[in-house]
């Protein structure tokens, strides 16, 4: 952890990171201001991509490419909880989308709504996110857009 970064910091840090991620794509896309370029995404939570440094930022291009804001209020990324210890936080999230894009998992648009909850676990080191850790209802994610559920190739 940053000698000067503190835990509020850090909370300050991924809040923002999030905050970002829920503006989208934009030309400047401010949420890659956040993540080390060498991130790693321990969890392929995105996309399954490999946990190579910096593959993690290919897989929230396209996330956020797949998934729309829902016209009836609340939607995006919505933190329910920050808890910080050392240069760590988890954030619990709600994470409410409409699938209007290609995704990696399913490349025609569903048009459908997905609401689940997410729990992802950061690492920072001088300000910046370096590790994602992230467990997800997938399951639900997958039944509620009418998914078929990946098989072992």
């Amino acid at each position: 952890m940053n000698a000067t970064a503190t835990i509020t910091d850090n909370k300050a840090t991924i809040t923002a990171f999030i905050d970002a991620l829920n503006v989208g794509l934009t030309g400047e896309n401010p949420w890659i201001a956040y993540l080390s370029p060498q991130v790693i995404d321990h969890n392929k939570i995105i996309f399954g991509e490999e946990e190579a440094p910096g593959a993690a930022i290919e897989g929230f291009r396209q996330q956020l490419a797949a998934f729309s804001k829902t016209d009836e209020g609340e939607s995006g990324l919505l933190v329910q909880e920050l808890i910080g210890e050392g240069d760590r936080i988890v954030a619990r999230l709600r994470v409410i989308g409409v699938h209007t894009g290609a995704h990696a998992r399913m490349p025609e648009p569903t048009g459908r709504t997905c609401d689940v909850e997410q729990i992802w676990i950061f690492t920072l080191t001088d300000g910046l996110i370096t590790e994602i850790r992230a467990v997800s209802d997938r399951l639900g994610m997958f039944l509620q857009l009418g998914w078929d559920w990946p098989t072992m190739d």
